[in-house]
């Protein structure tokens, strides 16, 4: 049986979900590089199983865990290709990971800015974070034990006293988040905001634009904060924080958090807010920041863009399969050539086990003098 021209139906079922909930429109096309960025072709006599694997960077690693999984898509939040190509060779490492994929039948799409502009995408879901929305990470109330988290942080606070580290080698985790942890406690009053909206807007995507910025009713402490962030993040090891050399942890509160997944220095340019809540930053603008009086959390680029993948993006794309799969095997009813293919009506939504930030923390044990 000959291959066919188009890709596995389940894969185009795929497709057609991420381009419903993150259309191409609301990403930064002037630079960016997204959409289906590799169609494999169907080959009815080497089907794969209609499994999605989630990832952030789609490496030799996470190649080698789709091929094993029998996957049929990836889908990679940041673009694998985002230059032309003239040519493809085994030579460059991400090219051998796209032929490798095409040989086996797996098709691979990039949403990147799409995700980070959408309502209800990656900026929302830091703003959760340090809102305290949709989540019951934090132990007790933290709004009623306020004095207690800000003692805690200010006795190990490196601004106040410089003990001895005791740290080793960590990286978080890949699937850090358990949906089952996730609850309904109340937001903090707040009122959020794209950085830059998107313009023109799309009806079916209100609000959607670049960053967010968070305006607290009340101003919160930072101490506070942290434990929000530590503990929605699944409490990685460590982030680095910037604050003025003037201040320590626990003298500052803050009434407005500007916030940007991954690289967040150029959508801050300018922007006055207390927080800069960012994946990375370079010395130079943290350093102006603080400089400026404002305070920088930075959590390692795609460590700010991980767990969304598990505790959000899972549960929506398998809602927007469900409809999309149906459609498909409705509209291809009658194919003979990929009859088979069109009664497997099940399908799963994995997160990959091995994708992760290229850094980690090293935590030295012991007396380090």
């Amino acid at each position: 049986m000959s291959v066919s021209s188009n890709s596995a139906p389940f894969s185009r079922a795929t497709v057609r979900a991420m381009q419903r909930l993150y259309p191409k429109a609301l990403a930064d096309n002037s630079w960016d590089n997204t959409g289906l960025l590799l169609e494999a072709p169907f080959d009815p006599a080497r089907r794969r199983s209609n499994k999605v694997l989630l990832t952030i960077d789609l490496t030799r690693a996470v190649a080698d865990e789709a091929i094993a999984l029998d996957s049929s898509i990836i889908i990679a939040y940041h673009p694998i290709i985002f230059r032309g190509l003239k040519s493809l060779t085994l030579e460059n490492t991400q090219q051998q990971t796209l032929l490798r994929l095409a040989s086996h039948g797996i098709s691979v799409y990039s949403p990147h800015t799409a995700v980070d502009a959408a309502p209800g995408g990656l900026g929302d879901w830091l703003a959760d974070i340090v809102t305290a929305t949709k989540t019951n990470r934090v132990s007790g109330d933290l709004e009623n034990n306020k004095g207690n988290v800000a003692q805690s942080v200010e006795q190990d606070d490196p601004f106040v006293d410089k003990k001895p580290p005791v740290f080793t080698l960590h990286n978080h985790p890949s699937q850090a988040i358990n949906r089952s942890s996730r609850g309904s406690a109340s937001s903090v009053p707040h009122s959020r905001r794209p950085i830059v909206p998107q313009t023109p807007e799309l009806a079916s995507h209100l609000g959607a634009g670049m960053g967010r910025v968070v305006t607290f009713d009340e101003p919160q402490p930072l101490a506070t904060l942290l434990d929000r962030i530590g503990k929605g993040l699944n409490n990685p090891k460590g982030f680095p924080i910037a604050i003025p050399q003037n201040k320590t942890i626990s003298d500052i509160s803050i009434s407005s958090v500007g916030i940007c997944a991954g690289s967040g220095s150029s959508l801050f340019s300018g922007l006055k807010c207390d927080l800069l809540f960012t994946g990375e930053m370079s010395h130079h603008e943290a350093l102006a920041a603080i400089e400026n009086g404002q305070v920088v959390i930075s959590l390692f680029h795609s460590n700010s863009e991980r767990g969304f993948l598990g505790e959000v993006l899972r549960d929506q794309l398998e809602e927007a399969i469900t409809e999309e799969w149906d459609k498909v095997r409705t509209e291809e009813e009658g194919n003979e050539e990929i009859k088979e293919a069109l009664g497997d009506e099940g399908f799963d939504v994995l997160v990959s086990e091995v994708d992760r930030d290229p850094y980690g923390i090293v935590i030295l044990k012991g007396d380090a003098e």
